[in-house]
């Protein structure tokens, strides 16, 4: 087995949790790199290989894989697979914590912009 893979192969998905499939998996990524399973520069595991790994379809992975790059979680680099982009580890920390501010205002009856209004109100 290739080494560079190893940091990162110890994902799994709850299956209580309610979320997307897609979400779940970039949900066990984030989780992998908040704990330090993997770090910056670390080469993920083919999505094929995950998608066994997970027992989920491969598209579901390729989705869950395209929200972290969007978030600028993780880097896609021809030739070199899918790697965790430098401050991930902070940045994917940041993103949880806001996503857990958001499903508590929620519950709370304040919607995004409310939140953002706040925010706004701090600075």
């Amino acid at each position: 087995m290739d080494t560079t893979h190893v940091p990162c192969t110890q994902l799994r998905l709850n299956t209580a949790d309610s979320r997307p499939l897609h979400e779940q998996v970039a949900g066990a990524i984030r989780r992998a790199i908040a704990e330090g399973e993997c770090g910056p520069g670390d080469r993920l595991p083919p999505a094929r290989d995950l998608s066994q790994a997970l027992d989920v379809n491969v598209n579901t992975v390729l989705r869950g894989l395209r929200a972290l790059r969007d978030e600028g979680v993780l880097e896609f680099r021809r030739g070199r697979g899918v790697t965790v982009a430098d401050g991930a580890d902070q940045r994917s920390v940041l993103l949880h914590r806001v996503r857990d501010l958001v499903t508590d205002a929620a519950h709370l009856g304040y919607s995004k912009n409310d939140l953002v209004d706040m925010i706004r109100g701090i600075s």
